[in-house]
């Protein structure tokens, strides 16, 4: 069986060319910032679970649901906590809209439809929050091998130049080139394929957490107008 061993990497490096040198540069700065943001994406979205849960927990037992908000408890990196926040904030402000009655506690269908919508602006906010980044690793995804095969088309166009001006077609000479050549290819999915894995399960437990985030964003809707909303 025929493979690669490790001694004749560097050879191989030698024969590629300029360009393809360069190419496999660009492919190694694409792998770094896929890894790096595989590796910040995944330990947020497993943040944003683990607190989620337990704010959920938190905030189920409680009958009164503006009694979290008005503790002023902070919690970073939690997509519930912050959609809650923001619908508080709003509804706090509507309830203290009619100045002739401070103690005021319910509020008409209009003021809560524009609760409603500092709700949905949370979660979207969220949601755009927690996707930002994955577009550079679907652009890793998709553009990389299209850059190995372009250091791989260029490194054999060089080989069969340098042989049509040598005038010598063994393979002993086009050799050397052509796995050169090839080497960007390889370069170009060694960044594609974990980029694509990655990619996919990032979509998937975004696609889960934003699910979470509109059923817990109905829920907060429930729980306030049932318990603020005028009759």
């Amino acid at each position: 069986m025929l493979f690669l061993a490790q001694s004749d990497l560097p050879y191989v490096w030698e024969q590629a060319t300029p360009e393809g040198k360069i190419i496999i540069f660009v492919l190694l700065i694409f792998s770094i910032f896929a890894w790096t943001i595989m590796a910040t994406k995944a330990m947020q979205m497993r943040k944003a679970k683990r607190l989620n849960r337990y704010f959920d927990i938190e905030f189920k037992d409680r009958n009164d649901v503006m009694s979290i908000f008005e503790r002023r408890v902070q919690i970073e990196g939690c997509p519930h906590f912050t959609i809650y926040e923001e619908g508080c904030i709003s509804l706090a402000a509507r309830l203290k809209q009619d100045p002739a009655d401070p103690g005021r506690k319910r509020i008409s269908l209009t003021s809560m439809e524009h609760v409603k919508r500092s709700i949905e602006r949370a979660v979207a906010q969220e949601s755009l929050k927690l996707e930002s980044g994955l577009i550079l690793l679907a652009i890793a995804v998709s553009g990389s091998p299209f850059l190995g095969l372009l250091g791989t088309v260029w490194g054999v166009m060089s080989t069969f130049s340098y042989v049509g001006r040598s005038g010598n077609a063994d393979l002993a000479t086009m050799a050397p080139g052509v796995s050169a050549a090839l080497m960007t290819t390889v370069a170009g999915l060694l960044v594609a394929i974990p980029s694509m894995f990655g990619y996919n399960w990032l979509v998937h437990n975004l696609r889960v957490l934003t699910v979470g985030m509109d059923n817990f964003a109905q829920e907060l809707v429930s729980k306030m107008e049932s318990e603020f909303l005028e009759d």
